[in-house]
């Protein structure tokens, strides 16, 4: 069994499901009003949505022949968390990053002499033995 988080991200991986949701964001649709935009037949159109559907993201009515299908942004919600905590991870660890990189240019323009060359070796670099 997959995780919802899992079902989510597989979901949103591919760009046509994606624009549904973007289209489904703007209010309830059918499979032919989903379709208009795409290439594509009912049934493929009713693929995705099977798929969306299955992680959560879409809901249909049913109200005789019509079924709408609306947008249920909670497991957005979700992926979002997850995501935002690891952008906050890559950010401190870039930020450290940023840090020492910084503190290297700093050691090296500090060993530059005022002449653009380098500066005259210390008694430990000449120290080989």
């Amino acid at each position: 069994m997959t995780d919802a988080l899992s079902r989510t991200f597989a979901a949103l991986a591919d760009p046509t499901r994606r624009a549904m949701l973007a289209r489904l964001s703007q209010g309830e649709a059918t499979v032919g009003e989903l379709a208009e935009p795409f290439d594509m037949t009912f049934a493929a159109v009713s693929k995705h949505l099977r798929v969306l559907e299955g992680a959560g993201l879409v809901t249909r009515g049913r109200n005789a022949q019509y079924r709408p299908a609306r947008l249920d942004a909670r497991p957005l919600a979700a992926a979002s968390v997850w995501i935002g905590d690891y952008a906050q991870f890559w950010e401190d660890s870039l930020g450290a990053l940023d840090q020492y990189l910084n503190a290297l240019q700093q050691l090296g323009a500090a060993r530059t002499t005022p002449t653009g060359g380098p500066a005259a070796p210390t008694e430990k670099e000449n120290d080989h033995d």
